[in-house]
């Protein structure tokens, strides 16, 4: 990315000394303005000294101490995390849960241990040895995947050496309110610390627009401009910023037109928000009047209240992986049922959708990383129904409460990561098994059994969904793993994140087949990745045929919008012409076409 020789925002003024814009990525849409706060990128000195033998062990239970530390550092900020929308605790809950593995008995603590032993070295400098190390296997591997997650163990060694030292980390807590923080590169970690409330947006020199911060950043509403070069050149704390996270660019010391301009553009938008809040209560029905249902992707019960303030129809996805994570004991089937109780109950009536834990690979919850360990490829490897399925009484637990709370009201099961029917077979047999149990007990429980659904979301069951429609009482597209897994992108890789795109061809031809499969065997079909909560998606997937749409909270009223104001004819036929090209360009202009048509 390159500083642009002249503003070409609103005014087109020149770019040099006050007014200076850049370009970049992005992330996150809105306009943000106000005193910037730079974080110095500056690197820790790593002292390097040999230890006295008599002195190894105490070096040891320093380091051990300082594990400990960082143990207790996580655990802290995943319970910050709960308090953030659903899919931002999402992402930040399953990356702290990565983290927290690897300072728990992982091949990097075994390994500073073993050099601190043999080599006779401080704790500080083995973890740059080990790290090194680490960084040198999985790059002969020749693995992008494996490269990319150096930089999550790179930020755990970071992590315990700040603890060594005494470093304590700076939080963003005592900003003054509006501020613009300009840093070299945001971690997940770090934007999770963020208070909207405080903080008006951010940019950084590094970083891809697919990534964990970039997720985050849409999901706590902070605009964010990432990736932009020369950002931090010259810049002084306090100076007024603007960050344009619509087109991209971050202005430094505007000139007073510009910043009145921005602040037009900051208005507008604002007008559309408590505009968009009055289709709360209209249906989301087409101008040719086909009705769509519009639903709410949830992870802790805490967001019902905000679904339902959005007009959530229904939960289309309840990720039930908060009933597992960051804790020492399992949750039993009573706990379980308590909690699912209380949300099919406070949705009075309409549908909750909850999908079986989806944990494992690199989600793998602290009660699992002791038996499964460290994975080699995370997203391919132990996790979701392959998880359960190898752990049938955490499956039967689960699914005991499930059923025990579908008495309360309509409640639908979701199979995460299938890729077979005899998944999907297996499943059924072993919920007929606690279902006989459950009635021998006189429990009550759904009757009939709720609907069992299949996540749509690796090639393999795409390719095989008129098989899996005989199988499944319904459909659901996830896009973000179906995207990766088809184009083989870490969406979280910025090296690779470009590349990540659902308007390729082959992503659309799978999410068509399995659209058409569930329409021959007319069963329910749904979106319930990014793409379903995105208005730009949304006339292209209804044009294919989609009907329900699941999405967070505050996307809702803005897909409602867009589809009062669409035509289905009309998006059915542009859909058609979609899927008649090859080329990715060529099908992005045809939908903005389309949607700058309404």
């Amino acid at each position: 990315m390159k500083s642009d020789a002249k503003h070409d925002g609103p005014g087109g003024h020149a770019a040099t000394g006050p007014n200076r814009c850049l370009r970049g990525l992005g992330v996150s849409p809105g306009v943000a303005i106000g005193p910037a706060h730079v974080v110095e990128s500056g690197s820790v000195t790593i002292p390097e000294y040999t230890l006295a033998p008599d002195a190894v062990d105490g070096e040891v239970a320093r380091f051990n101490e300082a594990a400990a530390k960082a143990r207790r550092q996580i655990k802290k900020l995943k319970s910050k995390a709960l308090v953030l929308p659903d899919s931002a605790s999402e992402e930040i809950g399953f990356l702290l849960d990565a983290h927290l593995s690897m300072v728990t008995n992982s091949r990097l603590t075994r390994g500073v241990e073993r050099r601190i032993k043999q080599d006779h070295i401080n704790a500080e400098a083995a973890i740059q040895a080990e790290i090194a190390s680490i960084a040198q296997t999985f790059a002969e591997m020749d693995d992008a995947y494996l490269a990319a997650r150096i930089g999550d163990i790179r930020e755990v060694g970071r992590r315990l050496t700040r603890n060594l030292l005494k470093h304590e980390y700076r939080a963003f807590s005592t900003l003054p309110p509006g501020s613009i923080i300009l840093a070299e590169e945001l971690t997940p970690a770090d934007t999770a610390l963020l208070d909207p409330k405080a903080v008006g947006g951010f940019a950084t020199v590094l970083g891809g627009a697919e990534g964990h911060t970039a997720i985050l950043a849409r999901s706590l509403g902070l605009p964010a401009v990432l990736g932009a070069a020369g950002l931090l050149a010259g810049v002084r704390n306090g100076v007024t910023v603007i960050v344009d996270g619509v087109q991209g660019r971050v202005v430094i010391d505007p000139a007073p037109e510009v910043l009145d301009e921005y602040r037009n553009r900051r208005a507008a938008r604002e007008r559309e928000r408590e505009q968009l809040k009055s289709l709360r209560k209209l249906p989301a029905v087409t101008r040719d009047g086909m009705a769509i249902t519009l639903m709410a992707n949830l992870e802790m019960p805490r967001d019902l209240e905000h679904a339902l303030e959005n007009g959530a129809q229904g939960i289309g996805l309840l990720r039930t992986e908060f009933l597992f994570m960051n804790r020492e004991q399992l949750p039993d089937e009573e706990e379980q049922y308590t909690v699912l109780r209380a949300m099919v109950e406070g949705m009075g009536g309409r549908t909750v959708t909850a999908r079986t834990m989806d944990v494992g690979g690199e989600k793998l919850a602290g009660w699992m990383a002791g038996r499964y360990g460290e994975p080699a490829n995370p997203a391919l490897g132990l996790r979701a129904i392959r998880l359960s399925l190898r752990e049938p009484k955490l499956l039967e637990t689960q699914l005991a409460a499930m059923l025990r709370a579908g008495a309360h009201g309509p409640l639908r099961i979701l199979l995460p990561m299938i890729s077979s029917v005899s998944e999907v077979q297996r499943v059924r047999d072993i919920m007929g098994q606690v279902a006989r149990r459950l009635r021998r007990r006189g429990v009550a429980i759904a009757d009939p059994l709720p609907p069992v659904g299949v996540m749509i979301e690796v090639p393999g069951a795409a390719l095989a969904a008129d098989a899996l429609a005989y199988a499944a009482d319904f459909f659901s597209i996830g896009t973000n793993d179906l995207t990766q897994y088809t184009l083989a992108i870490d969406r979280a890789d910025e090296q690779v994140a470009t590349l990540y795109d659902p308007l390729h061809p082959a992503v659309l031809r799978l999410i068509q087949f399995t659209i058409e499969a569930a329409l021959r065997s007319r069963i329910p079909v749904s979106v319930c990745g990014e793409i379903a909560g995105d208005p730009r998606y949304t006339a292209l997937l209804l044009g294919l045929g989609v009907r329900e749409l699941s999405m967070s909270p505050p996307s809702v009223p803005a897909v409602k919008k867009r589809i009062r104001g669409l035509d289905l004819m009309e998006a059915s036929r542009r859909a058609r012409v979609i899927m008649d090209q090859s080329d990715t360009g060529r099908i992005a202009t045809l939908l903005d076409d389309f949607n700058s048509m309404a």
